[in-house]
């Protein structure tokens, strides 16, 4: 015995070691992802939305499960719903990077009014002529034929986000009704070249798709 006394009462001398105060980490509530996964929020985020992306062209709107997008991301199911919350917000985000709105509708608005039918035309097609941009938006285009949720994230993706925005910023009478008459115009295009493959639409030259649209949507969306 070394007659030092133990518990409460021992002293807090240089000869008796202290173990570390470790702080507690915090409970985290429910739903909510482990902290060492949370903090890695954008990375996360991009490789959830990717994985997104990849499921949905693959499996359609029906066959794709939040489980199924984790698991491809490698992930805990509940961090998806953190980040996205439900599957027609993921299945929305997941579209979204296909088009970019946020990056492409600046773009087509710098130039001003004169020429927008053209810029319009070619981004639209840009975005569907590139494989990788393509699979999800043949995705949400086949889904929303049968399927509301898919519906009403093209009508969101594609009319609001991108062609409202559009039409709002060239200052013309009824910007919804153009954006609408625009929407049906490229849509359109969609279906009969990349879902139904009609020839010789399916197999035309871009550029001669684009010569063609540009001034309708141009009328469309600056004519009074």
């Amino acid at each position: 015995m070394t007659g030092v006394p133990e518990g409460p009462d021992a002293p807090e001398g240089p000869d008796v070691p202290r173990e570390p105060d470790v702080p507690k980490r915090p409970r985290r509530g429910p739903g909510r992802p482990p902290r060492d996964e949370a903090d890695d929020g954008p990375s996360t985020q991009e490789r959830i939305r990717l994985a997104a992306r990849e499921v949905f062209a693959e499996r359609g709107y029906d066959k794709t499960s939040v489980r199924g997008v984790a698991k491809a991301a490698g992930v805990d199911p509940a961090l998806v719903h953190h980040y996205f919350g439900t599957k027609d917000d993921l299945f929305a985000a997941a579209i979204e990077t296909s088009m970019e709105p946020a990056l492409s509708v600046p773009a087509i608005l710098a130039a001003g009014p004169d020429g927008i039918g053209e810029r319009l035309a070619r981004y639209f097609l840009g975005v569907w002529e590139n494989p990788v941009t393509r699979a999800p938006l043949l995705a949400v285009i086949r889904s929303a034929l049968t399927h509301e949720a898919a519906a009403k994230v093209l009508r969101r993706l594609v009319l609001r986000r991108v062609l409202e925005r559009v039409a709002a910023d060239l200052n013309v009478p009824d910007p919804t009704f153009r954006a609408e008459l625009a929407a049906s115009h490229m849509v359109g295009i969609a279906i009969l070249r990349y879902v139904l493959e009609v020839e010789p639409l399916a197999s035309a030259d871009p550029e001669a798709i684009v010569a063609l649209v540009a001034p309708t949507l141009q009328r469309y969306l600056t004519e009074e």
